[in-house]
């Protein structure tokens, strides 16, 4: 009888402590695939404030509603729990792969989101529930005080795990593995803390025939997920090869977006998380319509925003005045690709020693910028069509801008189109004009984009004219008279005065938007 005792007491020091850790592994991956459904909504569909609200709020509902549902299960609270994790280490492990593919091959998948969000939102939420049971059976005799210091243990451990999941996605899991394979891995994991708690934790409290049913689902299941691990690779580049009319000749996924590079014949073509950034056939009309307005002062010292290919680099170093370029780009992945497979494009721009290149949010960078003020501002940024890029189209962006701007230097801001997105072209024009900038709005046809436009601004109330250098070098494109036309809007496009848009209210976000929804 002793020795049964102690053997018991024993069970009981490590049952809790080990429950707890199975505790916060799957808080862990819960957090992890909420991360990842947040993640492929930006990536695929764009991740508005919108969007990114009605996910993690139908998450959350959806955590109610599990923990309701499992309810009537408790009574089985082994076996479910087993159960509950063997599928959300499927589900949750198959989220990243089932949307991008569905994606790829029907150009929406917001149905799957909905989905894959609600199924593991309920499957998350019916943990808790079913390890408080299993914890207070672990725990002989618990009262009320018992069963608050089990509940505060609870949550310690599922918080704690939230936390490890929350550093784990962005700093490990996507960046060395990707989405797919990161969440097929997060649901191995899941796996894994299923079987220790089925196996070691509550093999007394399962049968024998649910113990085999358990084993048998846990090794179908890892061995699907093993199976996407190897497959993983191949599947991406089918999917991805899917999203765009030419073959595919350099992908990767940074820490920041989906850098994709197409070629077919001499038509080399880059993408960002699936918008087209230029057109090799044609980007010498958006590039030199960017560039040589702002040259025509003979800037000698010039910052440029963004334009990671190297593209407007390669136009201001064909001025003869340009002593010197301050390149800031965020994404390392873009410039890599600039200076290898984009070299000749850009004619190695960025490895001109009159080049110095920042790997920095431009943002950030302008707060404190080195060296002294510029004569003139490039900036080549994507299109505002999340938050994060909306906040590279407001007042306080222009406003730094303009405070690195020496006297009488010019600025050149990619603006959109003011055909398909005329409210988010004018928008950007107002905005300016709120930092202190006035501006110039103009626009050329460039075909791989269609109507496109610029501003050139300057600080003060008067803005600049249009104009070339004198000592500008020769075009294909951009000549004095193709840049006076470029000033004259349509009846059907006429300036418009909007309010400007601001970090607190990033209008020219829903702009974007409501253009190409139109």
């Amino acid at each position: 009888m002793a020795v049964l005792e102690q053997a018991t007491a024993r069970r009981v020091r490590w049952y809790r402590p080990l429950l707890l850790a199975a505790v916060a592994v799957c808080a862990a991956c819960g957090l992890v695939y909420e991360l990842v459904l947040l993640t492929l909504s930006a990536s695929l569909a764009g991740g508005g404030i919108t969007q990114t609200s009605l996910i993690v709020a139908g998450f959350v509902a959806a955590l109610g509603a599990g923990a309701l549902l499992v309810k009537p299960f408790l009574g089985h609270a082994a076996a479910t729990f087993v159960a509950v994790e063997i599928l959300l280490g499927v589900v949750g492990g198959l989220s990243a792969v089932t949307l991008y593919v569905t994606f790829s091959f029907y150009g929406a998948s917001g149905w799957v989101l909905v989905v894959a969000t609600a199924f593991i939102g309920v499957l998350v939420g019916a943990e808790v529930p079913l390890l408080m049971t299993l914890l207070q059976r672990g725990s002989d005799g618990v009262d009320a005080e018992g069963s608050g210091r089990i509940l505060a243990d609870l949550n310690a451990a599922d918080y704690a795990g939230a936390l490890l999941g929350g550093l784990a996605w962005p700093f490990l899991l996507l960046p060395l593995a990707g989405q797919v394979r990161g969440a097929a891995l997060t649901g191995l994991v899941n796996l894994v803390a299923a079987a220790v708690v089925a196996g070691v934790l509550l093999r007394t409290q399962l049968g024998p025939r649910a113990r085999r049913s358990a084993t048998a689902a846990l090794l179908a299941a890892a061995a699907l997920l093993g199976v996407l691990l190897v497959q993983a690779r191949d599947i991406e580049v089918d999917a991805r090869q899917r999203l765009y009319d030419d073959p595919v000749v350099a992908a990767e996924r940074s820490s920041y977006q989906d850098v994709v590079v197409t070629q077919r014949g001499d038509d080399v073509r880059l993408y960002l998380d699936g918008d087209l950034q230029f057109s090799s056939v044609d980007e010498h009309r958006y590039t030199e319509s960017l560039v040589h307005p702002v040259l025509a002062r003979d800037p000698r010292r010039v910052l440029v925003l963004g334009g990671g290919d190297g593209l407007a680099a390669r136009e201001l170093l064909r001025h003869p005045s340009i002593e010197e370029i301050v390149q800031v780009e965020l994404d390392p992945v873009v410039l890599d690709l600039a200076r290898t497979r984009l070299g000749d494009l850009n004619a190695h721009a960025l490895d001109d020693p009159r080049v110095d290149v920042e790997v920095a949010d431009a943002f950030t960078w302008l707060r404190d910028p080195p060296g002294g003020a510029f004569d003139a501002v490039v900036v080549d940024m994507p299109d505002p069509d999340t938050p994060a890029l909306g906040r590279l189209y407001s007042v306080e962006f222009y406003g730094l801008v303009g405070s690195v701007l020496a006297p009488g230097g010019l600025v050149a801001v990619q603006a959109g189109s003011p055909y398909s997105t005329p409210a988010a072209f004018w928008r950007t024009a107002s905005t300016l004009d709120a930092a202190g900038l006035a501006g110039t709005p103009y626009h050329v046809d460039v075909p791989s984009f269609g109507d496109w436009g610029f501003v050139l601004a300057q600080a003060g109330d008067a803005a600049p004219p249009l104009a070339l250098s004198a000592r500008h070098p020769a075009t294909r494109f951009l000549d004095e008279a193709v840049l006076a036309a470029a000033g004259v809007f349509p009846p059907d496009r006429a300036p418009q005065d909007l309010e400007p848009s601001t970090l607190d209210q990033p209008l020219v976000v829903e702009d974007m938007r409501q253009g190409y929804q139109g």
